[in-house]
């Protein structure tokens, strides 16, 4: 079945849907040609639903032709409550971590199978990363993404290691058994290591904010990988994901005593 026919009888809304997700960090802007191409949709459909979406302000209007997202998106995005009020309370903790260690600081939260980027402190001298707040990134081959898996639920684990894992690099893990047993110690350590498993060039560095003994978002600096204090900058990264924990816990009315390195299950 091709994608034309998937969408055939489609509703209205649905459409409308594949023209927004035709839009991705790498294809910010699509000419209606690209558009109509990306969705699968008669070009006179694209344009349609493209118009009514630019008159509605969710998309806009470039110059030289074709479009983008528009401010309406955003405003609504902004009305999202979930990953909020722990992206108000991480944030002053993430430009002091930016501070020490000059690198991108990034937090992300749980999102199906993957995991989105909900906040970003970088800096010009910081190493290129491609996701930018809203992207979406592999649970199996980031920092963020391996602490997220580690402190989830057994279904997690097995809805992720349902699909053949991606190989992204020749770092990237992609045998069961071995991201197990990565995950594994990601949990008695309660820091992640990504060493150039989504990008080469960089090494991701990552540990759970926690909250009740669940792991409510991911703390990570992104690094180069030829940089020599990677264990040094874990302690850097642990220790202000614990103070952000203790706050989280604070702010729910939980015990703030200490914070788990992590379950004490294997899997």
């Amino acid at each position: 079945m091709t994608r034309n026919d998937a969408l055939h009888g489609k509703s209205v809304i649905s459409k409308a849907v594949s023209v927004l997700e035709a839009f991705t960090p790498a294809t910010p802007r699509l000419s209606l040609k690209q558009l109509a191409v990306t969705t699968g949709l008669p070009q006179s459909t694209a344009h349609r639903l493209a118009s009514e979406l630019v008159a509605w302000g969710g998309l806009e209007k470039v110059d030289g032709g074709g479009y983008q997202i528009g401010l309406r998106l955003w405003e609504i995005g902004a009305l999202a409550v979930r990953g909020e009020s722990v992206r108000e309370i991480a944030l002053p903790f993430m430009h002091d971590l930016f501070d020490a260690a000059q690198e991108n600081v990034q937090l992300a939260i749980l999102d199906g199978t993957q995991a989105v980027y909900i906040e970003r402190v970088t800096g010009p001298g910081a190493v290129p990363t491609v996701p930018s707040p809203g992207g979406r990134v592999p649970l199996h081959a980031t920092g963020v993404g391996k602490v997220l898996l580690a402190y989830g639920s057994d279904d997690l684990l097995a809805a992720v290691l349902a699909k053949e894992l991606t190989r992204y690099t020749a770092h990237t893990i992609v045998v069961p058994g071995h991201l197990r047993r990565a995950l594994t110690k990601v949990r008695r350590d309660g820091v992640a290591f990504a060493n150039q498993e989504m990008s080469l060039g960089s090494v991701s560095v990552a540990s759970p904010l926690l909250s009740e003994g669940s792991a409510i978002a991911a703390l990570e600096v992104v690094v180069g990988a030829d940089r020599s204090d990677l264990r040094r900058l874990a302690t850097a990264v642990q220790a202000t994901a614990n103070s952000v924990s203790r706050i989280l816990q604070q702010a729910r009315g939980g015990d703030d005593r200490s914070q788990p390195a992590g379950p004490s299950q294997d899997r």
